[in-house]
């Protein structure tokens, strides 16, 4: 009575791991074919589906790690911190269950010690679905644990700097709240890896911080880039007299406005991001929110400007600048690699930019971060 089913079933059993396996071992032959070559068409026959997490939401930041550039950690909005060991390959969420908010803001990997990290919690784009954030986590054993170290009535951690060569010395942009006027806001700095703190740069209870950038070959020299902005039930504002680029060139204890250099923008600013170019030390870009904004260029340390490129699409985002280092090849004085929203890509110091679609069928509405191996530009 029951052969029939048993053999219906047995049946179906075998067409189900039949159509499982044909891929896989199409995809084997191919990966093993004369030459080491892989044949593309075999993708011909799979399409992109999400694997997860479900909501683990935007990503804002990413880093990496020097000398192994098969391992990265990026930060989800709604997701934790996640790492990959294998290029990208493969991601692990490594903050479940060890961190109170799942909104990543900032995260940073200390050069001189990869198993040292400081994350940042709280989204500062400011947009009309935020999540916030509880403050400031630290790792000493590259991920596995974390603790937290401070900041905790802060919603949104802007940006993570370490010294490339102590990773006790920490920069941290903190925005603040969103809504309400609060102290815990501007640029800190430590000195004892995140035990304590000091705020050397502040400009009111309105204003936050946005960016912070540090000269990897001489960490004395410092830019950052406050913020005034809010964001309540019904509304929400960028812009005001808060807002502003400054420059310090000891090691973050002083700064010194730079907001209306020659060059720059004369006007009311609202979000600023900063980077320093890793070719040329005194080479700087500012990408300038304002009615005049854009992105800015200077050659001299930040005392004159030049407006490179006035795409007002492109103002109130993420600026990073990349150096290009390629083997066998003769890199150029001006080879750095700008980088903005949608993964627009300039080679020649942002006077053109051209657009780096992801190749891939549901692609996300924006793109806010990117990272690529240094030493590996094939790698992103």
């Amino acid at each position: 009575m029951l052969a029939a089913p048993r053999a219906v079933a047995l049946a179906c059993f075998l067409i189900v791991f039949a159509a499982f396996a044909a891929p896989r071992q199409t995809a084997e032959r191919a990966q093993t074919a004369p030459g080491g070559t892989f044949d593309p068409a075999i993708l011909k026959a799979f399409q992109w589906r999400s694997l997860g997490p479900a909501r683990a939401g935007r990503s804002l930041t990413v880093s990496g790690v020097k000398g192994q550039p098969k391992i990265a950690y990026a930060g989800a909005v709604g997701g934790g911190l996640w790492k990959t060991i294998d290029g990208g390959e493969t991601w692990t969420p490594i903050t479940d269950g060890q961190i109170k908010s799942s909104s990543v803001g900032a995260v940073a990997v200390a050069e001189s010690n990869p198993n040292v990290i400081f994350l940042g919690m709280g989204e500062s784009c400011i947009r009309g679905n935020i999540l916030p954030g509880d403050g400031l986590y630290k790792s000493t054993d590259a991920g596995k644990t974390w603790t937290h170290i401070g900041f905790g009535q802060s919603q949104a951690i802007s940006r993570i700097r370490i010294h490339p060569a102590n990773p006790d010395i920490v920069y941290v942009a903190d925005f603040g709240n969103y809504s309400e006027p609060s102290d815990e806001r501007g640029i800190f700095k430590s000195v004892d890896g995140g035990k304590t703190w000091k705020r050397t740069l502040f400009r009111n209870a309105k204003t936050g911080g946005a960016d912070v950038a540090i000269d990897r070959r001489n960490p004395n020299v410092m830019f950052a880039a406050l913020w005034e902005a809010y964001r309540v039930e019904y509304s929400m504002s960028s812009g005001g007299p808060g807002s502003g680029l400054f420059k310090s060139t000891d090691g973050g204890e002083t700064w010194t406005e730079i907001t209306r250099n020659q060059g720059l923008p004369q006007s009311m600013d609202g979000k600023i991001g900063v980077a320093i170019s890793g070719a040329d030390s005194n080479r700087i870009y500012a990408l300038v929110e304002n009615e005049n904004g854009g992105l800015f260029s200077s050659d001299d340390g930040g005392a004159n400007w030049k407006l490179m490129n006035a795409g007002r699409k492109q103002q109130g985002y993420r600026l990073r600048v990349e150096r290009r280092d390629v083997p066998f090849r003769r890199r150029r004085e001006d080879d750095d690699e700008l980088r903005r929203r949608r993964f627009t890509r300039s080679v020649d110091r942002s006077r053109r930019f051209e657009s780096r679609r992801a190749r891939q069928r549901r692609r996300g509405r924006r793109h806010l971060q990117r990272l690529v191996a240094p030493a590996h530009v094939d790698r992103a």
